[in-house]
């Protein structure tokens, strides 16, 4: 029987396009932070918890990313506002970014999945990383140290268009799919292989085919270019082979299964 997959928008930051993607028309969008709910029996898994309430206590790190992406919680829209915490079972981060880790303060229970290289990222960010301690709760680096309460994605076999995957559950349907580029280590989800969460590998679907033409700021705090476009490349390969993609910063209907 198919689970049931729900998404939330859990904040939202605003940018012109025409300063993301060389030859794009202005036009100020504003982008959600979408988080991913996959129930399934007793399995609960999020994928992502969006953005955290201000204020931030960030340094001046934090405060540059606020100016560059403005971060805005309206209330209701924190993920403990729109599903209970206590069910959720497993937290999936796709990457460490602010928007992705906000509302991990909501998850000391649930085991947290991972790819190994943002552990590297925790150990020793750079600064075009972009990854904001303050947003961390006290628990989260004890908790990724222990196998009982964390899985660090490492070993890989080959998945779809030869992504590296990672069987979470050992029935196919949870797959964790590397996608390399944005972020170091950055993950995304491939549910009953009908629909693939493809995080940030692009800010939306439509630009999908636009990642060669990204400006300099968004080229700069991409981790990996060309793993990014391959990335990109491989994804059409999947959404022609009858998957769906679904990016964190695109719109999603709210109360209906996605599956």
């Amino acid at each position: 029987m198919p689970g049931d997959l729900r998404a939330y928008t859990c904040g939202h930051t605003h940018h012109d396009l025409a300063q993301l993607v060389s030859g794009h028309r202005r036009e100020h969008r504003r982008f959600p932070s979408t988080v991913f709910c996959y129930r399934s029996g007793d399995r609960v898994v999020l994928f992502d918890t969006g953005y955290a309430p201000q204020p931030w206590s960030v340094g001046l790190t934090g405060r540059l990313y606020q100016r560059l992406l403005p971060p805005e919680l309206p209330p209701g829209e924190d993920v403990a506002d729109q599903l209970d915490p206590a069910s959720v079972t497993h937290v999936v981060l796709s990457h460490l970014h602010p928007d992705h880790i906000g509302g991990l303060r909501h998850f000391s229970h649930a085991h947290l999945v991972l790819h190994r290289d943002q552990l590297a990222t925790l150990a020793g960010p750079r600064l075009r990383e972009g990854l904001l301690r303050g947003l961390l709760p006290d628990w989260f680096a004890e908790a990724t140290q222990q196998t009982d309460r964390c899985t660090a994605v490492e070993d890989l076999t080959p998945g779809p268009a030869g992504l590296g995957s990672y069987d979470l559950f050992g029935d196919g349907s949870y797959q964790l799919v590397h996608l390399p580029g944005h972020a170091r280590g950055h993950l995304g989800a491939l549910v009953e292989d009908r629909v693939l969460l493809a995080g940030d590998a692009a800010w939306g679907r439509d630009l999908l085919e636009q990642v060669d033409r990204m400006r300099a700021v968004p080229r700069w705090i991409t981790y990996d270019g060309a793993a990014h476009r391959d990335t990109a490349r491989r994804l059409l390969e999947v959404e022609r082979g009858g998957a769906r993609l679904l990016f964190s910063h695109d719109d999603h209907p709210s109360g209906v299964n996605l599956l």
